[in-house]
């Protein structure tokens, strides 16, 4: 069989580029790039089919301040349960810690048992480290920690204090508060352990670090910079914001300033209001937080137990004579609004900022015993129908120290050190 004829066009076109200068030249060109760069195009490819064929992972190596991985390989901190350990805890005593608020001493307010004491968190495959504070406080020789957030950040503050302090002699260390701002410092370390009274993180009607009892909460969009002025030069930073945001459905946003004579006030979703909070705080890090130097973290929303019917207890009650914690290990209760925790896994998966997830719900929603109850400091006297009716005036926000709070130290130092 003849082979098909070829048109004289294409035929005389393919003589003349086979023969043109300019073309050889070309192809020269394209063949000594080819030769030169050839590992280099091979490797982006390869990184273009690794992407798309496994989820991106976010870079744990050469994190600041970490010393290496976990004892048995990375796990899930957080999912785990609670067993007793009187052998190591609590981690201090009570009584040898000057620093916690009488808010949260609860066995020198009365409380008759201290079993809330004796446990430890245990993940499901792997161990935590156990909390060194001499790695901590050399780690923060020189620096600034500071926790930004409401009472309860400032519980796992005092925590960290008390953890820390029994290595610091009597003459080498103070606290000192000024306005929101409480100043721990550790003189022979140049090193400072902070807390900053911001329960929204943006400013509030309700940022008097001591007179902050406010019913009807306005939040002021797009004001993160009027509580983070005070945050800049921080190397760790640890973030906390939610039971404030609990008033309702709704929450009032301000948009323009608290100084304005007409004042313009919106309502929208306690979740669109949360989420603006928390992208302003992104931001915020986003423009002053050097990921090379410095570490960044957010701290889960912390539960309450106030309502005793959520695990099988008579109704009415709540927090108030429980010893014995929740052993149900899928519970979760109707005062923790999952729809808030929904827009935090949104708000950080979406974000390119490096900021460590410290999930404490779930470990703590187990320890309705663990709460600082009636035995606290109470700032007005009791009614006789109160002192008749204790379960009117338990505290089931806040958390008894040493306790709980101890463990969300332990984990933040698992993720600091650990990643």
């Amino acid at each position: 069989m003849k082979p098909p004829l070829s048109s004289p066009t294409s035929s005389s076109v393919f003589r003349k580029a086979r023969f043109s200068p300019y073309l050889f030249t070309l192809l020269a060109f394209i063949v000594f790039v080819a030769v030169l760069y050839g590992e280099d195009f091979r490797c982006i490819g390869e990184l273009g089919s690794e992407s798309e064929s496994r989820p991106i992972e976010k870079r744990r190596e050469n994190l600041p301040f970490a010393v290496g991985e976990i004892e048995g390989g990375r796990c899930d901190v957080f999912s785990g349960m609670w067993v007793r350990d009187e052998s190591n805890r609590p981690l201090y005593q009570e009584s040898e810690c000057p620093y916690i608020q009488p808010q949260l001493t609860c066995l020198e307010h009365g409380r008759p048992e201290k079993e809330y004491q004796f446990w430890k968190w245990q993940p499901h495959d792997c161990s935590l480290p156990k909390f060194n504070a001499t790695l901590m406080l050399e780690s923060l020789r020189g620096k600034r920690m500071m926790f930004v957030g409401d009472s309860l950040n400032r519980g796992q503050y005092v925590s960290m204090v008390c953890l820390l302090h029994s290595l610091i002699p009597e003459d080498a260390k103070s606290m000192e508060t000024f306005d929101s701002l409480t100043v721990f410092t550790a003189k022979e370390y140049n090193a400072t352990i902070e807390f900053y009274w911001a329960p929204f993180l943006l400013e509030s009607n309700s940022d008097n670090a001591v007179i902050h009892r406010v019913s009807d909460r306005v939040v002021r969009k797009g004001s993160i910079n009027k509580h983070g002025k005070y945050w800049k030069g921080v190397d760790i930073l640890v973030f906390n914001t939610y039971l404030w945001w609990m008033t309702g459905l709704n929450m009032k946003i301000l948009r323009g300033s608290f100084d304005d004579e007409v004042k313009d006030i919106v309502e929208v979703t306690t979740e669109d209001a949360y989420r603006m909070a928390m992208k302003s705080m992104l931001k915020w890090v986003g423009k002053n937080m050097d990921p090379k130097k410095t570490r960044v973290f957010f701290t889960s929303m912390s539960p309450t137990h106030s309502k005793s019917i959520d695990w099988g207890g008579e109704a009415g009650g709540n927090c108030y004579n429980e010893t014995t914690m929740i052993e149900d290990p899928t519970y979760w209760g109707s005062d923790c609004r999952k729809s808030v925790m929904e827009v935090i896994g949104e708000v950080l998966s979406k974000s390119k900022v490096a900021v460590t997830f410290l999930n404490i719900t779930q470990l703590s929603l187990y320890r309705k015993d663990a709460h600082t109850s009636i035995y606290k400091k109470q700032w007005s006297p009791l009614t006789p129908e109160q002192l008749a009716n204790p379960v009117s005036y338990a505290d089931c926000v806040h958390w008894c120290l040493p306790g709980l709070q101890d463990t969300w130290n332990e984990l933040l130092f698992t993720k600091l050190f650990y990643p």
